[in-house]
């Protein structure tokens, strides 16, 4: 459970510093180069402490990756300029939890007491609360709905990405490997790396050929980078290492409730080192949502 609060934490630095290098990279670019970089820091491990690119589960972990951080972090970068960083939060940390618990449910015959179902409820109601837009937004109906659909997408490819690493952790077990967190990580980045890299070339074709004479701006890499770097150590590298960990030893079901509350940590450093103070809701919401983590943690 530690884990799990720990990527919480680390995820929503990574927010903060994932926002900033998208100003300087474009988001697309900036998601490729924290990935990359992620891979290369969680290889230095995995190949001298790790197990490397070895053991039965590495090719579930490897479409673990192509899920979750290639189709479903291309998804979420899509979802934030189309509705907001509240809505796209909302969709894809709030409805991970579910869809992860039912899709274990049916696959991997995992089940949940009623406590810790109550717990996970609170978990996702403050959330919601706490980030649900408070007034009708302008944003033109077809392009909202385009980025509903993406952020949905972005959840689907959390849970999915969370059962799979699950399942793969079985694997792992069953046949007497020994499998950390850290290695699992790495072997999953590789399937998102290829995967986001893959679709980050088809559009610029495809933006190259129906827009030939239109000047693209090029990225401000000397701006950019650091927050690129800080994105990619406490995202793609700590963060997704704690995620890994938390999912070895605990249902899926469990660990995204928690790792939701990522919201709302977003927003504590926003107030702390911005200014932002949050509204009525806001705070009603994060009390609501700390209470059903102690909760979990406790009942677990």
């Amino acid at each position: 459970m530690i884990a799990s609060v720990l990527t919480a934490f680390l995820w929503a630095l990574s927010g903060i510093f994932a926002r900033r290098s998208s100003l300087y990279l474009g988001s697309q670019r900036a998601n490729l180069a924290r990935q990359t970089l992620a891979l290369f820091m969680l290889g230095l491990w995995a190949h001298s402490l790790g197990q490397g690119l070895h053991g039965e589960s590495l090719g579930i972990l490897f479409l673990s990756g192509v899920v979750g951080f290639g189709l479903g972090d291309w998804a979420l970068f899509e979802a934030f300029p189309r509705i907001g960083s509240a809505m796209t939060m909302l969709l894809s940390q709030c409805l991970a939890a579910p869809i992860a618990a039912i899709i274990e449910w049916f696959w991997l015959g995992t089940g949940m007491t009623l406590l810790e179902l109550a717990s996970s409820a609170v978990i996702l109601l403050g959330v919601a609360l706490a980030m649900a837009p408070g007034h009708a937004s302008d944003i033109p109906a077809g392009h909202r709905l385009t980025g509903i659909i993406f952020g949905v997408l972005a959840a689907a490819g959390q849970a999915c990405g969370a059962v799979m690493s699950r399942y793969a952790f079985q694997r792992a077990s069953e046949t007497g490997f020994q499998l950390d967190g850290i290695t699992a990580a790495y072997q999953r980045l590789w399937g998102g790396v290829l995967c986001v890299g893959v679709l980050l070339i088809f559009r610029q074709l495809i933006r190259g050929w129906r827009n030939s004479g239109e000047i693209i701006p090029r990225p401000d890499w000397r701006q950019g980078w650091p927050w690129m770097v800080a994105n990619a150590v406490t995202g793609a590298t700590l963060g997704v290492s704690c995620y890994q960990w938390a999912l070895k030893s605990t249902p899926s079901a469990v660990v995204l409730p928690i790792v939701a509350t990522t919201p709302l940590i977003v927003m504590l450093i926003a107030f702390a080192f911005e200014g932002i103070k949050p509204s009525r809701r806001t705070i009603i919401g994060a009390i609501l949502a700390v209470t059903g983590v102690v909760t979990l943690i406790l009942v677990r």
